[in-house]
């Protein structure tokens, strides 16, 4: 081997790099191990612990513990435990307000169609282009002066623009937004006091994903990255001025309306104790229980004496009170000067009952002086600065800065307020928080406070988000993941028990089928490993579980080469070669580096459009799947060679075999081609029954590709799947289906409630629901905080939950028909590129068709039947294309060895020389295959549940793909060539 020295040079120098980087981990991991030690059970504790020496100097007395931190390997949240959301920007809000909240029929009809009709893989703004030119007809514009050739975007928009133009400058303000947007959330997460948070945009489709490693309030960090954070002031009316409107409104809903309260119910209304500073202070009454009868308005809310609120209500019905107040025969009832009334909601107040400890909640309802535009007199967008603080009563608050236009406006604000004897509301997402009244005067200077029923945990996140910013447009929760920290431990441990047993199976079949060489082919493995976390922690990619699952899978694929060079290596050598001769040959380009690099570059093309296509976890698998496979080639083709070549200098006998294997496969002469009737029939027989599965059965399509919600729950014993989803279901009133995952007592659960619809209250209602279904099954201890929500040693509740919107699941499903077709067909067509004959890629082809529908079949069949789960889900077509590029790296080494025969002095029938090329390439087939099946057995084995589906898919998938290199491919290849080809071969060849 040329150039040796440098080979040495370069991998002492990778592996001293590799060493360094890596190093940084284990002092990051040693530092938390301390935290945890110092702070026992007590999360919060134990962040405090790590920010107070975030700046401190932990490693080789210079680096900080922050700086260590940023160096290390960063662990996923399946291995970590954490909360995952992706947040679509409402594309449709930022279109509303660049239009000035347009009331142009063609425009909002093309709102409308966009949020209809767009498809997968389609971004809404590309969907409203589309329905905004079926609607425009000849003399809409997008330019017009009622669209947005407005002053919003004076300067940038006019009349006399093309609707091509006008597109242009949307694109950029879309981008714009989303840009916004995230610099408000990365502001709130880097606050949120979680170690190593990530925040990153997705593309270009207006997404953003947040990963908030070791986080465990559900509720509270969904409400923190969705909340708008629009912060509003309004003047409010007082309730005696609407009494009469909501007696006459009650008395004109009886004609239309039946009200479903029992007589004797009653709701009773919190008191509200809120303030602004010590000039402010509240003057409302304590509130009237109402007696039920056939009201339907006075039913559902109970009416207050005084102050700005009009009454209370259980949270509950007020989307029934919404709807009867904004009906049009109810908003004329109005008067005139009072037509622009806004009503909104307050804070949900918990009253506890100190008799039966029971909690009632309740909310009021508040009027506001609104106007034609709905706009509030003064907006967040004057506050510079927000802090949580205290009351003078020691009561959580948020005290706030405004600037000097807000300063002027609040003071004009709070004189009115002082002279009417009313009310100013302050409003977050249109939910009001407090209403104080003025006693003192108006407020100069532009400080103010709010205040209300708030835990310390609520001010500071309202102090962050009111820091931040609010959001340029509404922020859905399409997808999210929470995973406890105790999944993360047993993920971590699974993972480690499948990377040693497979790593030592690899090794000893290595030694046992080539001996001393084998050992060189580990000592080679395991460098690679070194090389391979060491780019991870270099480059400070993210480790997950199904990362880990590619990591194993490097160990089969990264002696490959090793094998291919053995291999070919023993056939020099029983031709009478030398050892050095046989060594140079064996890693010549006519040896074994073509097939080589052939069979990795189809490993580098599937794992790519799996990278690309995949998202999350699937890229963390594509990820190493790649890295590996470039570490492996340099580790196996270099290192391996130094200890061959040191041999070879002192003289020592290196054979490639051992005593009990060196006659393997030797000799063989088995007719595939001969048999391909056979085959043919097999393999037909299974694609019809594949086929007629797939009608019948069809396959578990689960919420990746349909959307929904899922819930791994653990009970303190087992129970009945069947009666859980009777009762579930019935809370729920749709289907939800309950299936064991692991053991007896632990169930996975999933439902598409109320999936079409996004927000927190949607997410926190369908939690409400499951706790109060299964709390039956829990003891006394175990309330909705503890069902919910991650701690450190949970092993009861909701282990993990994840949801998945309508909308991203059909560009999921989009993303996994192409990755699938795109990667068979770049494959293919590098095939024709490199062996220069469509009929190659014709063969190949034909065997990764079969194996796709192979292995969908399996699952069609079997996924109602087989203990663990078996869904169409991200992981699955992950499983699908890494089952592709080993389909094909076993029939390129065939199609190679054709490739050799035919341009070399090899005599005999056509047929023959293919038979014959298969037989020869038979042990480095199986001896591949071989090591992909242990290695894959002991993942399904030792993996963990959640990756066994996964891993099952690829066991089914390798094994067949073995078949159809050498039963489906080479057949069709030698079908498929002309009368004329073979004839030409045959001629070159004797025949």
């Amino acid at each position: 081997m040329q150039n040796k020295g440098l080979v040495k040079f370069f991998a002492i120098l990778f592996a001293l790099v590799s060493i360094y980087q890596l190093s940084f981990t284990f002092v990051a991991e040693k530092v938390k191990d301390d935290a945890k030690n110092f702070a026992g059970k007590d999360p919060q504790k134990e962040i405090k612990y790590l920010d107070s020496i975030g700046k401190e100097k932990v490693f080789l007395d210079f680096f900080t513990y922050n700086e260590v931190k940023d160096k290390q390997i960063n662990k996923g949240l399946d291995l970590e435990g954490g909360i995952n959301v992706i947040l679509q920007i409402s594309v449709k809000d930022v279109l509303k307000q660049l239009s000035n909240d347009s009331k142009n029929p063609v425009f909002n009809k093309s709102l409308e169609d966009a949020t209809r009709n767009q498809v997968g893989n389609q971004s809404y703004l590309d969907a409203f282009f589309e329905a905004f030119d079926a609607n425009k007809g000849t003399t809409t514009k997008l330019a017009s002066p009622d669209i947005f050739a407005n002053r919003n975007l004076q300067g940038q928009i006019d009349f006399n623009m093309s609707d091509s133009e006008v597109k242009k400058v949307l694109v950029k303000k879309v981008d714009e937004s989303v840009e916004s947007a995230f610099g408000v959330l990365r502001s709130r997460i880097d606050k949120f006091g979680v170690t190593q948070p990530n925040i990153a945009k997705l593309g270009q489709t207006g997404r953003i994903l947040i990963e908030l490693p070791g986080a465990k309030d559900v509720d509270r960090i969904k409400k923190l990255v969705s909340s708008k954070a629009e912060l509003e002031f309004w003047e409010t009316y007082k309730a005696e001025e609407f009494m009469l409107f909501i007696q006459t409104a009650n008395e004109s809903l009886k004609a239309t309306v039946k009200s479903d309260v029992k007589a004797d119910e009653k709701v009773e209304a919190a008191k509200p104790e809120d303030s602004i500073s010590k000039l402010l202070t509240d003057k409302n009454e304590d509130p009237a229980t109402a007696k039920k009868g056939n009201n339907p308005l006075l039913d559902k809310l109970a009416i207050l004496n005084g102050g700005p609120i009009i009454g209370v209500a259980s949270p509950k019905d007020t989307a029934a009170i919404n709807g009867y107040l904004k009906r049009p025969e109810i908003r004329n009832l109005l008067p005139a000067d009072k037509r622009y009334v806004k009503f909104a909601w307050g804070k949900p107040n918990v009253k506890v009952d100190e008799k039966t400890k029971k909690e009632t909640e309740t909310v009021e309802l508040y009027v506001l002086k609104g106007n034609r535009d709905n706009a509030a007199p003064m907006s967040g967008g004057v506050i510079v600065d927000a802090r949580d603080t205290f009351d003078q009563m020691g009561k959580p608050a948020v005290s706030m800065q405004m600037n000097g236009q807000g300063a002027r406006i609040w003071e004009e604000l709070t004189g009115r307020a002082y002279t009417q004897k009313s009310y100013i509301a302050i409003a977050l997402d249109d939910v009001v928080y407090s209403a104080p009244g003025v006693t003192s005067g108006p407020i100069a200077g532009g400080r103010s406070e709010i205040t209300g029923s708030f835990d310390v945990a609520e001010t500071k996140d309202l102090a962050n988000v009111l820091r931040a910013g609010k959001l340029p447009a509404d922020a859905e929760i399409i997808q999210s993941e929470v995973v406890g920290p105790s999944l993360g431990e047993i993920a971590i441990h699974a993972g480690l028990i499948s990377s040693i047993v497979g790593f030592l199976l690899v090794c000893l079949w290595m030694v046992f089928y080539y001996g001393r060489a084998g050992w060189y082919a580990n000592a080679a493995l395991l460098l690679n490993l070194l090389f391979l976390f060491g780019v991870m922690a270099s480059f400070g990619f993210v480790l997950t579980l199904p990362g880990i699952a590619g990591i194993v899978l490097t160990l089969g694929t990264a002696v490959d080469a090793n094998i291919i060079i053995y291999e070919r290596a023993k056939e020099e050598l029983r031709e009478g070669k030398p050892l050095g001769e046989a060594v140079i040959a064996s890693y010549g380009w006519k040896g074994a580096m073509r097939s080589i690099i052939d069979a990795n570059v189809t490993h580098v093309l599937t794992g790519t459009i799996l990278f690309v296509f995949g998202t999350g976890l699937i890229q963390g698998f594509a990820l190493t799947l790649l890295i590996g496979i470039f570490t492996s080639l340099f580790t196996s083709i270099f290192i391996a060679r130094i200890f061959i070549d040191r041999d070879i200098a002192n003289n020592r006998n290196l054979t490639f075999t051992t005593n009990l294997t060196k006659n393997w496969f030797t000799g063989f002469h088995f007719d595939f081609i001969g048999v391909k009737k056979w085959s043919y029939a097999f393999s037909t027989l299974v694609v019809i029954v594949s086929c007629v599965s797939f009608y019948f059965n069809g396959l578990d399509e689960g919420v990746d590709f349909v959307g929904g919600r899922t819930f791994q729950v653990k009970f303190e014993k087992p129970v009945e799947p069947t009666k859980i989803s009777e009762e579930l279901s019935a809370a729920f009133g749709t289907t939800v289906e309950a299936k064991v995952f692991g053991s007896e007592d632990q169930l996975k659960l999933t439902t598409k409630y109320k999936i079409e619809k996004e927000g927190v209250e949607v997410d926190k209602e369908v939690n409400d629901k499951l706790f109060e279904a299964l709390k039956k099954y829990y003891g006394p201890n175990m309330n909705y905080d503890k069902f919910i929500n991650s701690y450190d040693g949970k092993n009861l509740g909701v282990l993990q939950s994840s949801k998945v919107g309508a909308a991203i699941s059909a560009d999921i499903k989009t993303n996994s028909f192409w990755a699938v077709l795109g990667a068979m067909l770049v494959v293919c067509l590098y095939l024709v590129i490199s062996f220069r004959k469509w009929q190659y890629s014709l063969g190949a082809l034909a065997a990764v068709a079969h194996d796709v529908i192979f292995v969908l079949g399996v699952y069609s069949l079997l996924y109602k039947y087989m203990p663990f789960h078996m869904e169409m889900d991200q992981h699955f077509i992950a499983a699908i294309l890494t089952v592709i590029g080993y389909s094909m790296n076993d029939t390129v080494i065939v199609f190679d060895r054709i490739r050799e025969f035919l341009a070399g002095e090899k005599k005999g029938h056509f047929k023959d020389i293919v038979n014959a090329s298969i037989n020869t390439t038979l042990s480095r087939t199986l001896n591949t295959s071989l090591t992909m099946i242990l290695v894959l057995l002991i993942m399904f084995i030792f993996g963990g549940d959640s990756i066994r589906g996964f891993i099952f898919a690829m066991l089914i998938g390798i094994i067949i793909g073995t078949y159809s290199s050498l039963f489906i491919a080479t057949p069709v290849l030698v079908d498929t060539m002309s009368k004329k080809d073979v004839e030409d071969i045959e001629k070159r060849h004797g025949n």
